[in-house]
């Protein structure tokens, strides 16, 4: 038999239910982007990454309250790092990255000389792959 009143629907709309997890300071409705554990025997306070699942003993926490974050005097926070953000990068990463494009806008004349004369070109050249380069030790 069919209903008069037409299909039923499977769910019910609802402003309470969100799909987005939100914050759990009070009156805070911003999503939640880390969760924050309480290790009661360490006395320390261990802010991560948002958990998976929602759990009990968990408070799930917003990027402001995450950052301003403080723990009861003689407790540790510990702050796990998030594995998609991205590092900083150290000096030596931008020095390479600097080498390289200096590299690469190199006339050819020039860096074909340069790979053709071998070592006399730079003498703290080892090897060479592509646009990067093995330098010898300063202490060799």
């Amino acid at each position: 038999m069919e209903s008069r009143r037409g299909p039923l629907k499977s769910a019910v709309p609802s402003n309470v239910v969100s799909p987005v997890r939100r914050c759990s300071r009070t009156a805070c409705g911003r999503p939640a982007v880390a969760t924050l554990t309480y290790v009661y025997a360490d006395s320390t306070a261990v802010l991560g990454p948002l958990a998976t699942y929602a759990e009990p003993h968990c408070y799930d926490l917003c990027a402001e309250h995450s950052e301003r974050l403080t723990a009861p005097r003689g407790w540790e926070v510990v702050r796990l790092l998030d594995g998609s953000a991205p590092a900083r990068p150290s000096g030596d990463d931008l020095e390479a990255l600097a080498n390289a494009v200096r590299e690469a806008a190199r006339p050819q004349e020039r860096r074909a000389g340069a790979a053709g004369g071998g070592r006399g070109a730079d003498p703290m050249e080892v090897a060479r792959r592509g646009h990067l380069r093995v330098l010898r030790s300063p202490d060799n």
